[in-house]
């Protein structure tokens, strides 16, 4: 039987404990387990490097909401990146990333990888011609956000994984700002999605987590093992407490884009906004590919303002309701300046980001609030 979103979100792997029948599955806050004679740990574990049974129905639900064969949790979503680069990367390959990657992301390729041997290209991934001129003899994976973090860039997954697949290469797509529950990357075509379950998985701006679904039961087997060669594993509690995020994913998500809709179109009518970045806007360049692949356009809006960089920044540091803080995907809405903020890994990289820009996640809260204190900021 095939069940929808919602109904795997709280019931994928999250059956009530066998023997209290609790209907919330148990933190096992344990890091040892006692085997029922040399060489038979019971039900197969033995350390909680290795596994856990509160990670365990974390990865079973993220694998069923994503529909994937397998999940892998970690501690963080730059933990899951790396591990997932070590697993499918050898010294002497290339990869493409996008000319928008998060900062985060651009610093583990240029500050990490490509110290491993690993080297990089930043691409207009908007672009098929340029993707497809980027490609070398040596391209073993394709790195796409979408949308992209801050600029809001839509990337055909479809179009780019036929690419990658073309060349024999990995496309990874990191879903963290759609979520699952928005879009769907592995039914595009991708092999491996990244979150950081951080932001709206956990939706509750209260754990860190990072996640890689996948299909191809090669990347399973390399990833699994060496999520425990490396070690960088979610911890039960947090995966307790991300599992309680998933939950209401769906009902989150709807709310997050029914305000961010509402708002975005308001600052479309502001003079101290030059240009609203959303890509629910048909205004946005990948609007119809969002559309076409994306079941709302999510909670993320960046503009830029009328003022300038000053005047970006007083934006920021003038709002109440929206808490100037990093991150995103919350149940509170944020207001950051990715120059200033998540993004000042990439100054004097060919991925700075404007000055000007502002980045809003937006919260569930009352719309109307909201947007009453954009109006007082942008005064």
């Amino acid at each position: 039987m095939t069940h929808g979103f919602e109904t795997l979100a709280i019931h994928a792997g999250q059956d009530p404990e066998a023997r209290t029948g609790a209907v919330v599955p148990p933190i096992f806050q344990t890091s040892t387990y006692a085997q029922d004679a040399v060489g038979s740990p019971r039900l197969g574990y033995e350390y909680s490097r290795s596994g856990n049974p509160t990670r365990d129905a974390l990865q079973e639900c993220l694998a069923a909401i994503e529909g994937g064969r397998r999940a892998f949790a970690f501690a963080s979503g730059l933990a899951a990146e790396d591990t997932l680069l070590r697993a499918v990367l050898r010294p002497g390959d290339h990869v493409i990333i996008p000319d928008d990657a998060y900062g985060g992301t651009f610093r583990l390729f240029a500050k990490v990888a490509e110290r491993w041997g690993v080297s990089w290209s930043a691409v207009d991934l908007t672009d098929v011609d340029m993707v497809r001129t980027a490609m070398t003899p040596h391209t073993r994976m394709i790195w796409v956000e979408t949308p992209t973090n801050p600029l809001l860039s839509i990337v055909d997954i479809a179009v780019l994984a036929g690419i990658a697949h073309e060349r024999e290469a990995v496309l990874v797509v990191d879903n963290t700002f759609a979520s699952p529950y928005l879009q769907q990357p592995l039914a595009l075509g991708a092999d491996v999605v990244v979150h950081s379950t951080t932001k709206y998985i956990g939706g509750h701006s209260d754990v860190i987590g990072g996640a890689l679904i996948v299909s191809d039961e090669e990347l399973t087997e390399q990833i699994g093992f060496h999520q425990n060669a490396m070690g960088a594993i979610n911890g039960p509690f947090d995966a307790w407490l991300t599992l309680r995020g998933i939950k209401t994913l769906g009902v989150r998500m709807d709310r997050h884009c029914d305000n961010a809709e509402k708002i975005a179109e308001y600052l479309t009518r502001q003079s101290a906004v030059s240009e609203v970045i959303y890509p629910g806007l048909e205004s946005h360049p990948g609007h119809d590919v969002a559309a076409k692949q994306m079941r709302r356009y999510g909670g993320m809006i960046s503009f830029r303002a009328a003022g300038g960089p000053e005047a970006a920044e007083r934006i920021c540091n003038s709002t109440k309701l929206f808490v100037l803080a990093e991150s995103l995907g919350g149940v509170e809405s944020l207001i950051e300046h990715p120059g200033r903020m998540t993004h000042a890994s990439t100054a004097g990289s060919p991925l700075e980001v404007p000055a000007d820009l502002v980045r809003l996640s937006v919260g569930i809260e009352t719309v109307d609030d909201l947007l009453a204190d954009l109006e007082a900021a942008l005064r």
